[in-house]
């Protein structure tokens, strides 16, 4: 029996990058399906250079490969549903559907999956905004394609209804209730299709609706913890999940509120590279293999600092100056501003002492 596996992986991103680092240390083909044929990814594996909705690139993917898998959601799910053969994509397109669009992604969590989401409902038209109680503050997100901040519109008074009624009038939305918390977390989990194995708790700080910080494990009780780690593995459960998932939550003083789910390795999950004993990437590879997957063991506390474009030259200087932080830079050929371009890990039991790139300067 040959046990090495071609690994398609749709998207030539740093996660497929990252993802195809992990299939090759354990001795697979990698071969990336990327409209740039400079990508991350081609750093690392053969790039087939075509944009994510050509079907013929598709098939050819298919059919050079024993197993396909995608590094981020916006993938066409029907031109996949055309090319795949039978268990070709463990994840499935079902999961792809549910995260690509926040309507079915509620009705999924709160009714299927059964766990708390903030009160929210569907906006169709300016229509549905004419009787919002504006006593309370809501974000409108517009139910697909969003992403980092795009596509949404905070309500806090009369004068941001302008804006919101033009985005409701514009794609279907979901309007969400802002939620009180203490901390924004997230959960990692990777399932090979029978069974789940669950990442640490991690604590995660934005700027500008873009990732900056992630501190693990997360500065929240044992009780709250335990509580997050349960509804993730209860999501992918319910999903019978092949590969990684993170789930974003709210925690509250005493309760864990689910954000949104990501079906795919996740920017707060990079710490587990270095700080875990199996990284997100290589949970992945194995779930979607089908292969056993490992308890996660977390070596000591840790800090993944985001480095955007403008944080380049910050960034190289502080892993001259701190030699024991770990500096991946993912191959992007432009620097952009708030683009990201690499991230830092590095062992930290004083987070609160680890301070971003940029901090109130450049977002």
């Amino acid at each position: 029996m040959n046990s090495t596996k071609t690994i398609g992986i749709i998207g030539g991103g740093q996660l497929g990058q990252m993802m195809a680092i992990s299939a090759i240390y354990m001795g697979h083909k990698v071969i990336t399906l990327d409209p740039a044929s400079d990508c991350p990814s081609s750093r690392v594996s053969e790039v087939i250079a075509a944009p994510y909705d050509d079907v013929d690139a598709l098939r050819q993917l298919a059919d050079r490969c024993d197993v396909l898998t995608y590094e981020f959601e916006n993938v066409d799910a029907d031109g996949l549903d055309a090319v795949i053969k039978d268990g070709q994509l463990p994840q499935g397109t079902e999961l792809l559907r549910i995260s690509q669009n926040r309507i079915f992604e509620k009705d999924f969590l709160s009714n299927k999956a059964q766990v708390t989401v903030a009160p929210y409902k569907v906006v169709t038209s300016s229509l549905d905004l004419e009787d919002i109680d504006l006593s309370k503050n809501y974000v409108l997100k517009t139910a697909t394609g969003g992403y980092d901040g795009h596509g949404q519109k905070v309500i806090t008074s009369a004068e941001d209804l302008e804006e919101a009624n033009a985005l409701a009038n514009s794609a279907e939305c979901v309007l969400e209730e802002f939620v009180n918390f203490d901390l924004e977390i997230s959960v990692i989990v990777s399932g090979n299709g029978k069974d789940v194995t669950v990442f640490p708790v991690q604590e995660n700080i934005h700027r500008n609706n873009i990732l900056s910080k992630t501190i693990v494990p997360a500065r929240i009780s044992d009780r709250l913890a335990d509580r997050a780690k349960a509804i993730a593995v209860k999501i992918a459960e319910q999903l019978n999940l092949s590969g990684t998932l993170c789930v974003e939550m709210f925690a509250t003083a005493d309760d864990i509120i689910v954000n949104e789910i990501a079906p795919r390795p996740h920017n707060s999950g990079h710490y587990s590279i270095e700080a875990c004993d199996f990284s997100q990437f290589d949970t992945h590879i194995l779930g979607v293999l089908g292969a056993p997957l490992p308890a996660i063991n977390l070596h000591e506390p840790a800090v993944m600092l985001n480095v955007l474009g403008q944080h380049v030259e910050a960034a190289e200087r502080y892993v001259t100056e701190n030699p024991s932080a770990h500096l991946h830079m993912y191959g992007k050929l432009e620097a952009k501003h708030n683009r990201k371009m690499g991230h830092v890990t590095l062992f930290s039991n004083e987070p609160d002492n680890v301070v971003e790139f940029g901090k109130g300067i450049d977002f």
